[in-house]
C-alpha cells in the first residue's frame, strides 16, 4: 500500500504489507478493513474514483493518487475523494449505525427509513438527501423519484402516507440497482423514450435519460410544463410544478 501524494503517507505505511480482510459499501461510504481491525474508510464525495487495474512500470499522475492498494500485479487507485480516514472498529461501527438503511443493500431495513420520515417536519425532499435517512440516494435519485410519484417536493415528510414511502422505498432499490448493472441512470418509462416521443436523446455528463433533473424550463415530458427549479439543502431541485402540485403525497403518475 502506498500514498504517492502523501495525504495518507503515514497510515499506508501502517498498513503497508497486512492483509485486505473485506469490503463493505454503506450508502457513499466504503469500508476496507484490514488485518489487526483497522479500516480505510473512503468518501469518494462528487468527483472522487476508484479504479482498478494492473500495475504499471510507470505511475501516473503521482500527484492525484491519494492512496493505491495493490497485489498480485493489480491495483485499486484512489484519487480526488472528499475523505480518505484510517479508523478502529468503534469508529467503524458508529460509520455504520449513523448511515441510514441503503437500497442497494439486501440486508436494509426500510423501517429504519420511516420511522424517521413520520417523525420529521422537515421537506421530503430534505430528508431523502439525508445519509443518516437514506443511504446512498443523491440528488438526481431524489428529484426523479418524487417526480415518478407526483410528490411536491416540499411536502413535510410525516405528510407522506404509508403506501406511498413503501412504493417510492421499492422504486429506488430498483432504480438504484438498475444504474449500478448499466453504468447509468435512466428513469424514463418506454413510452417517454426519445425514440418513442420524436425528440432527441439527452446530452449530459451523467448520461441516462431523465424526466426532470437538470432540465430546468424544458417541458415536461408527461405533461409539457416548464420543469421548475430552486436551491434546497444546498443542492439544485427539480420538479413539474403540475404533475407534482404544493401539497401533494403522491399519485399515480402515467409513466
Amino acid at each position: 500500500m502506498a500514498s504517492p501524494q502523501g495525504r495518507f503517507a503515514a497510515a499506508a505505511e501502517l498498513l503497508d504489507g497486512t492483509g485486505l480482510v473485506a469490503a463493505e459499501a454503506v450508502g457513499k461510504h466504503l469500508l476496507i478493513d484490514f488485518e489487526g481491525g483497522r479500516t480505510v474508510w473512503i468518501h469518494l464525495g462528487l468527483i472522487g474514483k476508484l479504479r482498478f487495474g494492473p500495475v504499471e512500470a510507470v505511475l501516473p499522475h503521482p500527484q492525484t493518487l491519494r492512496l493505491r492498494i495493490s497485489a498480485d500485479q493489480q491495483a485499486a487507485d484512489l484519487r480526488g475523494p472528499q475523505w480518505c480516514r484510517l479508523i478502529d472498529p468503534a469508529e467503524r461501527a458508529a460509520v455504520v449505525q449513523s448511515s441510514g438503511p441503503d437500497p442497494l443493500r439486501a440486508d436494509a431495513d426500510p423501517e429504519r427509513a420511516w420511522r424517521k420520515v413520520q417523525a420529521s417536519a422537515r421537506p421530503i425532499a430534505v430528508l431523502l438527501m439525508d445519509q443518516k435517512v437514506f443511504a446512498g440516494v443523491g440528488n438526481i435519485f431524489r428529484a426523479e423519484v418524487l417526480f415518478r410519484h407526483g410528490i411536491d417536493p416540499l411536502l413535510p415528510a410525516k405528510a407522506l402516507p404509508r403506501p406511498v414511502f413503501d412504493s417510492v422505498w421499492a422504486d429506488l432499490v430498483e432504480l438504484m440497482r438498475y444504474a449500478v448493472a448499466s453504468g447509468r441512470i435512466d428513469t424514463v418509462a418506454d413510452a417517454h423514450l426519445p425514440e418513442a416521443m420524436g425528440r432527441p436523446p439527452r446530452v449530459d455528463a451523467h448520461g441516462g435519460e431523465v424526466y426532470v433533473y437538470r432540465r430546468l424550463a424544458e417541458p415536461c415530458l408527461v405533461c409539457g410544463t416548464p420543469v421548475s427549479g430552486a436551491t434546497l439543502a444546498g443542492r439544485n431541485l427539480y420538479w413539474c410544478p403540475a404533475c407534482q402540485p404544493a401539497g401533494c403525497a403522491g399519485h399515480g403518475l402515467e409513466l
